[in-house]
């Protein structure tokens, strides 16, 4: 059988293979003293709150469960609009809000959409794997620019000018990023979306973990900037909906017929039961709650980065949002005698019991020497984490 090159250009997805080798190992290890702590996948370890869950179980018992428009609800997406208008004093039409089968399939859209055969996007290295395979599966090509700290590991307006070529389409960002947790600076955000305008391309801002910010400066919508650019959201992250797969995408009024096309023959729409339980995200009592759980996240943070340091595993920037760690480890690496950080996760996974994602992921920019950790566990998790982490290291010959 004959494999299609697309496919062939797909990388494996290197975080899902580590949690594969970290769940073997923990039912290997369930039972003794020392089970499994999972510090390698950024999922909330809350659920869905209880006007959620109840407003799936409703729709259930109402028989709600028939194809929606492709572009999903009226009513979530004019929820979706009075969220932005709240919480980030936006004004975002709702003719504009596409709901769609998770932020994937956001993105995949938006690719499919607008990226011919041979176009270039303009990254950042570090990024989320996944966003540039959802380039390369619209048979684009993902140009990763490497970054630094100093950068907070997001792309300038200087880089992307200076990286534009004749088949550049666009930028794809993520603020806060995976897996980094940081955010690219509102201003520096206008100056890059200035650049590109100024190219005739697309600016697409990947802003999942949005919710999740704990700095004003940087939690702040890149929709506030004009109507022209595109934002990719997801009810996973904020709003504790991961298995649900819902999120959304914010266009330009004019694409919204080019995408509910695509959408209606790549997924006709999204989940039904999941629209109507979101519509109860919005509800000030749920609100409420999320609002605990961020304040949840920072405190985990707070604790956790810290420690992290002092362990000689230092996160050169101080997340501003999503909860993760993006650790330096190349100390460890000198000390112990390892490779890269891949030998080293696993290490740690075989040894300390604790699975945590090897840089490789997520580019090549020095990468080899990053381990992203998640801090979306509880916090009891986190600190016996961090006790087994010094264990391992003061005393792996």
């Amino acid at each position: 059988m004959k494999i299609s090159r697309r496919a062939q250009r797909i990388e494996p997805f290197y975080v899902m293979e580590v949690a594969k080798a970290a769940a073997t190992l923990a039912a290997q290890v369930a039972h003794t003293q020392t089970p499994m702590i999972f510090l390698n996948i950024g999922e909330p370890d809350f659920t869905a709150p209880p006007l959620v869950q109840e407003a799936a179980c409703q729709a259930v018992r109402d028989g709600a469960t028939h194809y929606t428009q492709a572009t999903g609800m009226m009513a979530l997406r004019e929820r979706i609009s009075d969220w932005y208008g709240q919480r980030f004093n936006v004004k975002v039409s709702p003719n504009r809000i596409v709901v769609t089968a998770g932020a994937s399939a956001a993105l995949q859209l938006a690719c499919l959409a607008l990226i011919d055969s041979g176009d270039e996007i303009l990254m950042p290295d570090p990024s989320y794997p996944c966003n540039r395979h959802f380039v390369s599966a619209a048979d684009g090509t993902a140009v990763l620019i490497p970054t630094t700290a100093a950068e907070r590991f997001q792309l300038s307006a200087d880089k992307v000018q200076a990286a534009w070529g004749e088949k550049t389409r666009g930028v794809l960002l993520a603020s806060p990023s995976n897996p980094t947790g940081t955010s690219i600076h509102p201003d520096e955000l206008r100056r890059i979306h200035e650049v590109v305008s100024h190219k005739g391309g697309i600016t697409l801002v990947d802003e999942i973990y949005l919710g999740l910010s704990y700095d004003a400066q940087f939690g702040q919508t890149a929709l506030a900037l004009d109507d022209n650019l595109i934002s990719i959201n997801s009810f996973s992250k904020y709003f504790s909906m991961t298995g649900w797969r819902l999120g959304w995408m914010v266009v330009p009024e004019r694409l919204v017929p080019v995408i509910e096309r695509l959408a209606q023959n790549l997924f006709i729409c999204p989940s039904t039961i999941s629209q109507h339980a979101a519509l109860a995200c919005f509800e000030a009592e749920s609100l409420a709650e999320y609002e605990r759980r961020r304040a949840e996240f920072k405190a985990r943070r707070d604790y956790f980065i810290p420690a992290l340091n002092a362990l000689g595993l230092n996160v050169p920037v101080m997340p501003d949002g999503a909860f993760y760690a993006w650790a330096d480890c190349s100390g460890a690496l000198a000390k112990l005698k390892i490779k890269d950080s891949w030998d080293l996760s696993f290490e740690i996974m075989q040894k300390a019991h604790v699975a945590v994602t090897p840089g490789r992921d997520f580019g090549t920019a020095d990468t080899h020497n990053f381990i992203r950790f998640s801090t979306a566990s509880s916090m009891a998790q986190l600190k016996q984490a961090i006790e087994r982490l010094k264990d391992f290291l003061e005393n792996t010959p």
